[in-house]
């Protein structure tokens, strides 16, 4: 009898499992390569949508970034995909290519430009770089496309101007510029992996973003780029405040994610946006609020995003 009732526990019990992955929801998001901010971003996603869902599931992908990222997302081979700035605009915007037929989940975070150097080297300008070998970091990452912008804003070119190194990865940046093999490093945001190895090393850190009259020339040319602000101690030994330009960064889905799968991501990401902010310090800009004010236009975010949004009075 005892052995009846401990096989028949095990079949309910398998049920019961084979009952709840049934009715689990898993969906695939594209990160980039491992060392960059977009990784630990994409786990802190997922580990937040899951805490706050639990019928939902997000699996990470490492991809070679942004730029991987979309042809993915088109080809359906991702659910959804963290996409830079740049890279969205150009794709949603359909700027050397048909416009996506891609839309928007949720504004990531904002992405203002920047290089590091080592603390104890001399440059302090973007033309101090020029001639120098600069670490602009992996070939398919959107942060590329974001130099590029603000480069050519300036007449600069990144190969002409500089002795360019693409990483295999974007963790491999940092140790270049804390052995010397290149002058600085390229990258964004606040809380950005690379800028945080480096501002760390022994000889600290020194940040060049563009000055308030070079901000004027590139957003001349480049007029979606924003006005940006990296608070003062987002890294270490960093206490004034760094302005510089740059976008809203998305997570962006293929049009045909059910509605309803949709409108159950966005509510339990921003349901734990407290547990954003207190694993990221960029996870803080991550909110409702700023999706329904980063989008371009709100016809871009999908319906089932927007029917959450609606929902909480963020859009009409």
């Amino acid at each position: 009898m005892m052995k009846w009732f401990g096989a028949a526990a095990t079949i309910l019990f398998a049920m019961g499992l084979a009952r709840a992955e049934e009715q689990r929801t898993v969906v695939t998001l594209g990160t980039a390569t491992p060392g960059g901010g977009f990784p630990v971003y994409g786990q802190a996603v997922a580990e937040t949508i899951h805490a706050n869902d639990p019928s939902l599931e997000v699996r990470t992908r490492n991809t070679k970034g942004s730029t991987e990222n979309v042809p993915l997302l088109e080809a359906g081979q991702l659910d959804l995909a963290l996409v830079q700035g740049e890279v969205a605009h150009e794709a949603l915007s359909g700027i050397g290519r048909p416009p996506a037929r891609l839309q928007i989940l949720v504004a990531m975070y904002t992405t203002p430009g920047m290089f590091v150097v080592r603390g104890d080297q001399p440059y302090r300008t973007i033309a101090d770089l020029k001639g120098k070998t600069v670490a602009w970091g992996a070939r398919g990452s959107g942060l590329v496309v974001l130099a590029r912008y603000v480069l050519d804003g300036l007449g600069l070119d990144m190969e002409r101007d500089f002795q360019p190194v693409y990483l295999d990865q974007a963790g491999d940046g940092p140790a270049m510029v804390g052995d010397g093999r290149a002058a600085a490093l390229w990258g964004g945001g606040a809380g950005w992996p690379g800028f945080t190895a480096v501002a760390r090393g022994a000889q600290g850190a020194r940040f060049i973003a563009p000055t308030p009259s070079e901000r004027a020339r590139i957003q001349a040319k480049h007029a979606f780029l924003k006005t940006l602000t990296i608070p003062a101690g987002a890294y270490p030994g960093q206490t004034e405040p760094i302005v510089s330009v740059g976008s809203w960064s998305f997570i962006l889905v293929t049009p045909t994610l059910a509605e309803d799968t949709a409108y159950r991501l966005a509510r339990a990401l921003h349901r734990g946006e407290a547990m954003m902010a207190a694993k990221l310090p960029q996870g803080h800009e991550t909110t409702a609020a700023n999706t329904a004010a980063g989008a371009p236009r709100p016809e871009l975010i999908h319906p089932g995003a927007r029917r959450y949004f609606r929902e909480i009075g963020l859009l009409p």
